[in-house]
């Protein structure tokens, strides 16, 4: 089962897995969209690696380290979850709603489309 994090829950989800290493914020949209619209690092890790070269990336990520997914709505960050979970990462969580949700429950700055 992959956690769901609404954004605005997001600082207590770190809080809860920092013994696991500093969490990562794993940006899976593509170049454009994050030209367009993106978040800050804020008491985490920020890398982007989009969902399509994620298995050929794989090995960039580190398996023990807390990782948190985030896209567009939420559809391709569980996809990616599912993904890591699959493949023996511990620590995975979708942030639902994704970058929209962002928007709307942590920094109204940040665009949404």
């Amino acid at each position: 089962m992959i956690t769901q994090v609404r954004p605005s829950q997001l600082p207590q989800w770190l809080d809860s897995v920092r013994g696991h290493g500093d969490p990562l914020v794993l940006d899976v949209r593509e170049p454009h969209e994050q030209q367009f619209a993106s978040i800050e690092a804020d008491g985490f890790e920020l890398i982007s690696i989009p969902m399509g070269v994620i298995p050929p990336r794989l090995a960039e990520l580190n398996p023990d380290q807390p990782i948190a997914c985030l896209c567009h709505h939420g559809g391709r960050s569980m996809q990616v979850a599912a993904f890591l979970k699959a493949r023996g990462f511990a620590h995975v969580a979708n942030i639902a709603g994704g970058i929209n949700a962002w928007s709307a429950e942590v920094d109204p700055t940040v665009p949404r489309y």
